[in-house]
């Protein structure tokens, strides 16, 4: 299932981003003449692309038939983080039809875990959420070959390295499946649903378990000769510190992220210099990310340390990127993003500082609205761009 040319992939990106429409319209913005539109319409509605939506409002004349994405389009997004797996069901529209998150140790492995993805999708299809599957996208939390469909020397993916995730979804699912890096798919899900999706160029900022920064310029996603564009989380921020799990020190990711601020924490609770973290501690091994938000909104300083400092590290960071590649927004996501606008506050006034005022003049930086839906969206977004024909490719 697949458009057979340019107008009839640039009808779908249209239909898909501004809904249903009339003939008319969508001729004018392909430039067909009305008797071909209605050929390219109706070989799309014969392959199931899209179906009559009824008359458009009066205009004084005839009222128009518009055309729509079919509502029978479904395409599953899997977002595979290092301890949770999301998987969502979308339509044509990338709207969400169904979403279920579970916690994983991405350590298991991907039979473990890819297989566990697939029950959940056999699961949402015998609920009734798939009349169809036209198509999965995925998202891993590691360095990823998009061509060839596998990751490449992942960090904290332990057995994953050129792991064929695309074709092991292709075999289980009979359908066209990409791969990508989970930051990628939640810029792309902000691109086509979220904050960004005016905005032709935007940086992604994710900080979970660890940072990467999806970068759009153009209205695509960059990726690099090779797919390792944005990693950076391994950008060293100083020459020494704690040893990250690339093994270097200095680190971005080894100062700021989810697992950093784990390792703080829990150092500060057990010494005793943070009261409030201790009391979250109790007799727990460890504290999370959003244990140090919930003693910094309690008052504790050294929480609030923890995160002014990191704030501090990531903005210095971005300083250098907007510097370079001037972007138009920049969106913060990911799960220490929950941390909110104290992190916000820091990360600001840190770019601000160290960015050319041009650069910055006109910058804003945001929470993302998508929040935890925004690597499905992404990730649904990327297969449809491929069943339609849209080229997402590098």
């Amino acid at each position: 299932m697949q458009p057979e040319n340019s107008h009839q992939a640039r009808l779908l990106a249209s239909l898909r981003f501004n809904g249903a429409q009339a003939a008319a319209e969508l001729a004018a913005q392909v430039s067909l003449s009305r008797s071909k539109i209605g050929q390219e319409l109706g070989r799309l509605q014969e392959s199931g692309f899209v179906e009559r939506a009824g008359k458009a409002a009066s205009q004084g004349g005839r009222r128009s038939g518009l055309v729509q994405l079919s509502r029978r389009l479904r395409f599953v997004g899997v977002d595979i983080g290092a301890t949770s797996l999301d998987v969502g069901v979308t339509d044509g529209l990338l709207e969400l039809v169904a979403h279920t998150s579970e916690p994983i140790d991405i350590k298991d492995g991907p039979d473990a875990i890819l297989g566990r993805a697939v029950e959940v999708i056999d699961k949402l299809r015998a609920e009734g959420h798939l009349p169809g599957l036209n198509g999965v996208g995925v998202g891993v939390p590691g360095p990823v070959s998009f061509r060839d469909g596998f990751t490449v020397s992942p960090p904290i993916m332990p057995g994953w390295d050129r792991y064929p995730v695309r074709e092991y979804f292709m075999q289980q699912l009979d359908c066209p499946v990409q791969l990508d890096n989970d930051v990628n798919l939640m810029a792309l899900g902000e691109m086509y649903c979220g904050l960004a999706r005016s905005v032709p160029d935007f940086l992604f900022v994710k900080i979970g378990t660890g940072i990467g920064c999806g970068i759009v310029t153009g209205n695509r996603v960059l990726r690099g000769s090779n797919g390792s564009a944005g990693d950076i989380g391994h950008i060293a921020v100083h020459d020494t510190g704690p040893v990250c799990g690339c093994g270097r020190t200095g680190c971005l990711e080894a100062w700021f992220s989810g697992a950093s601020l784990s390792r703080d924490a829990t150092a500060l609770a057990r010494s005793g210099e943070s009261p409030g973290l201790h009391e979250l501690l109790g007799e727990r091994d460890v504290l999370s990310a959003h244990d140090v938000g919930i003693a910094m909104r309690h008052g504790d300083p050294q929480a609030l340390g923890l995160v002014r400092d990191g704030g501090r590290r990531l903005g210095r960071v971005l300083a250098g990127l907007v510097n370079f590649a001037n972007p138009a927004m920049i969106v913060v996501g990911g799960g220490v993003a929950g941390l909110g606008h104290p992190l916000l506050a820091e990360v600001r006034s840190e770019l601000y500082r160290r960015s050319t005022p041009l650069a910055t003049s006109t910058l804003p930086i945001a929470l993302s609205e998508l929040g935890e839906h925004a690597g499905v969206v992404g990730a649904a977004a990327l297969i449809s761009d491929q069943v339609f024909g849209v080229n997402q490719n590098p």
